[in-house]
């Protein structure tokens, strides 16, 4: 248990510092960028508001992830990762990351419709691809710890 712990701290660490970079980009870095682009391009100052609010929402489901697998690390600590409760906080991970790519594939889809610039939808195809694959990675990974929970809930009963 000690070598579990010995890596759950510093992921908690690294945990915290990513939400709190991730609330500060929400809260001042993205307003602050969102007003430049409005004053250096005006001709692309109507996207101010939609790209702040589809940059929020998508730093949200990082966040909604950062505190789920908080609460897996505390079931981890707990030894309890095996249990009914631990799925609730996958599938809130699993939806986090689908709210994620609808919202790219919005702005994909508004980006190449709409914008018509080359270079970001290159960008948010590949992005695009990087959430279904970890959207996809874990689902697979709830299949596995749904069979591993149910094989401890039969060798507890058989113990």
């Amino acid at each position: 248990m000690t070598t579990t712990r010995r890596v759950v701290v510093p992921l908690r660490i690294l945990l915290a510092l990513a939400f709190a970079a991730l609330l500060l980009a929400q809260v001042a870095f993205l307003p602050a960028l969102a007003g430049a682009m409005a004053a250096d391009s005006p001709e692309l100052a109507y996207l101010r508001w939609p790209t702040l609010v589809v940059a929020v929402l998508g730093l949200g489901c990082v966040q909604v992830v950062i505190v789920c697998t908080w609460q897996l690390l505390t079931l981890v600590e707990d030894d309890r990762i095996f249990s009914a409760a631990s799925m609730a906080w996958v599938d809130a991970i699993v939806g986090a990351l689908a709210a994620a790519w609808f919202l790219l594939l919005g702005t994909l889809v508004w980006s190449v419709v709409g914008v018509g610039l080359p270079g970001p939808p290159v960008v948010l195809l590949l992005m695009l691809v990087a959430v279904a694959v970890l959207g996809l990675l874990m689902v697979v990974m709830r299949a596995l710890l749904r069979q591993a929970t149910t094989l401890r809930t039969d060798m507890e009963a058989v113990i």
